[in-house]
């Protein structure tokens, strides 16, 4: 894990959600963005993008958010990395069964593109909560 932050993969299926992650984390926030449509694409990636902070999406067709989180924890490079699940589902139950599988945060959808670099530096500098709720 570097001193800063500097790279952030993006798992999203939705293409239009990832349009709006890499704008908003590399253009507004001026970050290193890796996107990833899927689970199975960012376990390719992550051993050469080695990110700073994964954002995951929740519900994927390929790969549960959950499932990828655990399949990235088995690279030994990815144990350390804090990943922030991105999820509509924002009952308190769900967001406490996704903090449980060792995520550092999670942001609700819709979230605000304007303050995302913002909350991902938060739960990098700070570490575990919800944005969003």
């Amino acid at each position: 894990m570097s001193d800063a932050l500097q790279r952030v993969m993006c798992v999203e299926d939705d293409p239009d959600i990832r349009m709006i992650l890499e704008f908003s984390l590399s253009n507004l926030g001026g970050y290193t963005v890796c996107l990833c449509a899927g689970g199975r694409d960012a376990l390719l990636k992550a051993p050469d993008f080695k990110p700073d902070l994964v954002l995951l999406d929740v519900m994927m067709p390929d790969m549960t958010g959950p499932e990828t989180l655990q399949a990235l924890r088995t690279q030994p490079a990815m144990r350390g990395v804090p990943v922030v699940f991105i999820t509509a589902k924002a009952m308190p139950d769900e967001v406490e069964g996704l903090l449980h599988y060792g995520a550092t945060g999670v942001i609700v959808k819709p979230f605000d593109p304007v303050t995302l670099p913002q909350d991902i530096r938060i739960y990098w500098e700070h570490g575990r909560g919800i944005v969003g709720t």
